[in-house]
């Protein structure tokens, strides 16, 4: 009996090896592919008529104020107000009544002077990979700028550059280390599933008809 909880052990143990190779491979993998197209700099992003702001929300759980919400939201003014964008898909979680990520975006946008008809809305963008491919498959936008934190950006451009489109990040400022430390951390596991969706082929929860952006 001994020799045969020995010899699971050592299987669990050689199983969870290979996981952590996995982990540490998928992570320098994407961030490796990635690296190349995404920037802090504008002037390093090339013109699209298109931005993709990838959503997240306001506050947090304890109601303060989300510090990735709300520099999201400072890179999407600025790359727009720079000219290298002219519409902004804003893509997020509206899984319920009180919970409206795209219209939370929409409406500190416009606060910052984004005009109405340059802001899309896609309430389906409860993953990141919902938010790609639905900015190709129903807003039809194969070249587009992805706005988000560098962490999310690697992910997200190195997505729906597996999926035939031309994109690039354009890196939002993060949080300090403390505060987005669970984030970070849960990273790890978000890139290592992005080789599962791409084995599997896992698509969007949602599709829809598709919507014209002049």
């Amino acid at each position: 009996m001994k020799k045969v909880i020995k010899n699971i052990f050592k299987i669990f143990l050689l199983l969870f090896a290979v996981g952590i190779i996995f982990i540490a491979w998928a992570n320098y993998s994407i961030i490796k592919d990635s690296s190349p197209f995404v920037s802090y700099k504008i002037s390093d992003v090339p013109e699209a008529k298109t931005a993709l702001l990838l959503g997240t929300g306001k506050n947090l759980s304890n109601g303060m104020p989300n510090a990735y919400f709300y520099n999201r939201i400072q890179a999407a003014i600025d790359l727009f107000k720079s000219g290298k964008v002219q519409y902004i898909i804003v893509s997020g979680d509206n899984s319920t009544k009180d919970y409206n990520e795209p219209e939370d975006m929409q409406l500190a946008l416009m606060k910052y002077g984004i005009p109405k008809d340059r802001i899309v809305m896609d309430h389906a963008g409860f993953r990141t990979l919902d938010s790609v491919i639905r900015a190709k498959d129903i807003f039809g936008q194969n070249k587009l700028v992805i706005i988000s934190q560098k962490f999310h950006n690697e992910r997200a451009v190195f997505l729906a550059r597996e999926n035939g489109m031309e994109a690039f990040g354009y890196n939002a400022n993060d949080v300090n280390k403390y505060a987005g430390l669970k984030t970070n951390l849960r990273e790890y596991l978000a890139k290592t599933k992005v080789y599962w969706d791409l084995l599997f082929g896992v698509q969007p929860k949602f599709g829809g008809e598709k919507i014209f952006i002049p």
